[in-house]
């Protein structure tokens, strides 16, 4: 007998993977989390039926919400993960000498636990000392904090349920207050191309563009994810993302990557035409 694993992304439209078996499920306080062991995409890690990662392409997602940032300003030294216990995103940090301090906060202990089990390709990296794990509520987390990181990024699940509170006016004011004057957050900013998806990007990108001087939104395809489309915000107090970034110097680290390169970058933000006139919609 055959097993398989569907993920909807509308109404009308799934995304099937075929299993081999289950490995891990749990309902925690907040969520439904299950990990599985996949033919073709290796084990995945699913959040209340939405896939978060996949170990045959997690790599294109947590390059891109990382480096980046890195290479716009590779001084970077201390950053806050809201979200992110896979250990995705900690990991292609830590590829980088500059970084003292990684505060990772994640709101559900079970997200962590199951990947350190079951997914060390990315939870491995949890247990470096630059990292400290937080199993806290990230909204209130960051209310404490002012001038304090670097960098913040927003590795959230989508803007309902546990991840609701993190795409609010509110908290992005909070996070340009924990950040210091020089300082960069990057935020998940949904898939463009579903309806119900898109109105939540336009409202975050609403939100974004009341709070922060700089804001600019660029895009990756990752197979994975609904409509392979996905896209991350780039706010800053000082720094654009392109006209700003280092290409030369970040060559010259010779940081390993799999999907990110300098071209790759300057790229990633020249948008669709109809994903623009979203965008422009709210502005």
């Amino acid at each position: 007998m055959e097993l398989w694993f569907s993920e909807s992304h509308t109404a009308n439209v799934k995304l099937s993977l075929r299993v081999d078996k289950q490995l891990f499920s749990e309902v925690s306080e907040y969520q439904r989390v299950d990990v599985y062991e996949s033919v073709e995409y290796g084990r995945l890690l699913v959040l209340d039926g939405r896939i978060m990662i996949t170990e045959r392409d997690e790599f294109i997602y947590h390059e891109m919400i990382t480096h980046v940032p890195m290479c716009v300003n590779p001084s970077i030294k201390k950053v806050l993960l809201v979200g992110g216990g896979d250990g995705g995103s900690a990991r292609e940090l830590l590829k980088y000498e500059s970084i003292e301090k990684i505060e990772l906060v994640e709101t559900d202990e079970a997200v962590v636990r199951a990947s350190r089990k079951y997914i060390p390709q990315t939870a491995s990296c949890l247990d470096d000392r630059r990292v400290e794990v937080h199993i806290a509520d990230g909204l209130k987390y960051v209310r404490r904090k002012s001038d304090e990181y670097d960098l913040i990024i927003i590795d959230s699940t989508d803007p309902f349920g546990a991840g609701e509170g993190l795409f609010t006016k509110e908290f992005y004011g909070n996070c340009f207050n924990a950040l210091k004057s020089e300082g960069i957050m990057i935020n998940q900013h949904e898939n463009p191309f579903y309806v119900v998806d898109a109105l939540g990007m336009e409202r975050a990108h609403k939100r974004l563009i009341s709070t922060f001087p700089l804001v600019r939104v660029y895009q990756i395809n990752i197979p994975s994810y609904p409509a392979g489309q996905w896209l991350f915000g780039f706010a800053s107090k000082k720094y654009h993302p392109t006209a700003g970034a280092d290409y030369e110097r970040w060559e010259g680290m010779k940081i390993a990557t799999r999907y990110y390169n300098v071209k790759i970058h300057a790229g990633a933000f020249a948008l669709p035409t109809y994903v623009l006139k979203k965008l422009q919609s709210v502005e």
